[in-house]
């Protein structure tokens, strides 16, 4: 009888060499099934959270950053879905976003967030301020939030950290009642929950520095208006040399100086210029306080004395004035001003002043060498509705020097605390009047004393102004 061979069946490994018999290959086949599938798994995950930080990287607008967080969130981890919660300054907690795997249940899910955090935000003390939330606040709203999703949700809930704040809680939910929150899954949550702390802090960060722009534009644009209403350049007064500074410690600042022509409407209906004006105001003033409220009172004194000049009284008369108008304004901003006004006679060459508690300007007399200041009693602008002004007149001659300044000059101080104070700057005064030919050199030794004095590369903490002003030599 012949013997017919049977075929091996192909569920049967081959025999190794010397008759030993091979073992299954179907667990290496199921082994490679699971790291293929898990490299796979991983992969995703990889790709969802990276397209979650290139969206960190490039996103302009948060609220499309927040559609992506619920949703990576629950893909990353095979859940069901996700839900963000923010916590609002107001108080006020608000479910931001909501994603569902399964369209079906979604309204029912949104539905039990909204009255969870709408209950929580109705029975919290702090409700209608500003929220900084707690242990205690959190550990209610996981509460809220798991009892009203039910028993049969597999939830798991981490917080949004910004700036070692809570600002908000996301959640992860699924239907499965296999699922389980494992470590892994719960890194994930918190990998996202942390880049969307990150996203917040940024738009909030890119909010700050658009108004900061905006301030610094308001300011430039403060800036450019105060330099305009200062004077540009010095008149020419005849018989007079002059040279005049301001230097504001910050962008708009509150000192003020000018130069008025007093018969200036007289001198118009002549049809005459600048030049043939005999009579000239040469003010300084000081508003009490630095930056932009300082500089819209010192704008708003510059259009009142000028106004006020045009009417052709004497000085103190004008100070009397200047008082009553701004009184009112001034005492409702808690702020004061100190003024010199003076009235220079190109014919006489005599200088008539009043002083409302400003800094007495110095002269320097040429004939003498010595040094007298020009005051009147005077109390601050805005101080006293009832303060009275006095007049003083000085004759001066060939020679002769005065020199207006603001505070920022006396009270600018060294690196050791110490201030220059007026004792140093009579001294420096009468050297430079004694040494320098005209008013533009007096004025750089001064300011130069007064940078040394602070320090190279330090800036002065308030407002500088300085005025010469010199008689022509014969």
């Amino acid at each position: 009888m012949t013997t017919v061979p049977v075929p091996r069946q192909p569920s049967q490994s081959p025999d190794l060499p010397g008759g030993t018999p091979a073992p299954d290959i179907t667990p290496v086949f199921a082994l490679k099934e699971l790291v293929s599938r898990l490299n796979r798994e991983h992969n995703k995950v990889q790709d969802l959270l990276s397209s979650l930080g290139f969206a960190l990287r490039s996103f302009t607008n948060l609220n499309q950053f927040l559609e992506l967080t619920p949703l990576i969130a629950s893909r990353v981890t095979d859940a069901d879905g996700g839900a963000l919660i923010l916590f609002r300054p107001n108080g006020q907690l608000r479910l931001e976003r909501i994603h569902c795997q399964d369209g079906h249940n979604c309204q029912t899910i949104r539905k039990a967030l909204e009255t969870a955090t709408l209950q929580l935000t109705a029975s919290s003390p702090t409700a209608g301020t500003a929220l900084v939330p707690s242990a205690d606040l959190t550990a209610a709203l996981d509460y809220q939030v798991n009892r009203h999703l039910g028993a049969d949700v597999q939830m798991f809930g981490t917080a949004i950290l910004s700036k070692n704040e809570e600002r908000g809680r996301l959640y992860v939910f699924s239907y499965d009642p296999n699922y389980e929150w494992t470590e892994t899954r719960q890194k994930l949550v918190r990998l996202v929950a942390d880049q969307t702390a990150v996203a917040i802090a940024t738009d909030e960060l890119t909010v700050e520095l658009r108004k900061k722009e905006r301030l610094d534009r308001e300011l430039e644009i403060g800036e450019e208006i105060q330099r305009q209403l200062l004077p540009r350049q010095c008149p020419q007064i005849e018989g007079l040399e002059l040279a005049a500074r301001c230097k504001n410690a910050n962008r708009v600042g509150g000192d003020y100086y000018d130069f008025i022509p007093v018969n200036y409407d007289q001198v118009r209906a002549r049809k005459g210029t600048l030049s043939n004006c005999n009579r000239w105001s040469i003010t300084i003033g000081d508003v009490m306080g630095k930056g932009v409220p300082a500089g819209l009172i010192m704008t708003m004194l510059r259009g009142m004395l000028r106004a006020e000049v045009l009417n052709g009284h004497q000085p103190s008369r004008i100070l009397q004035h200047l008082n009553h108008v701004m009184y009112a304004d001034l005492e409702n901003s808690n702020r004061f001003v100190t003024l010199f006004y003076s009235e220079y006679n190109t014919e006489t060459q005599v200088l008539s002043y009043s002083n409302a508690a400003h800094n007495p300007p110095l002269l320097w007399q040429a004939a003498t060498g010595k040094i007298t200041r020009l005051d009147t009693l005077g109390m601050l602008i805005g101080l006293d509705v009832d303060t009275q002004y006095f007049d003083a007149q000085v004759q001066l001659a060939p020679g002769d020097t005065i020199i207006y300044f603001t505070d920022g000059f006396t009270d600018a101080a060294s690196p050791n605390g110490d201030r220059y104070d007026e004792e140093n700057l009579v001294k420096d005064v009468e050297y430079a009047c004694q040494t320098y030919g005209n008013p533009q050199e007096i004025l750089e030794y001064l300011f130069g004393q007064v940078q040394q004095f602070v320090g190279a590369g330090r800036d002065a903490t308030d407002d500088m102004t300085l005025i010469v002003m010199r008689v022509k030599p014969n």
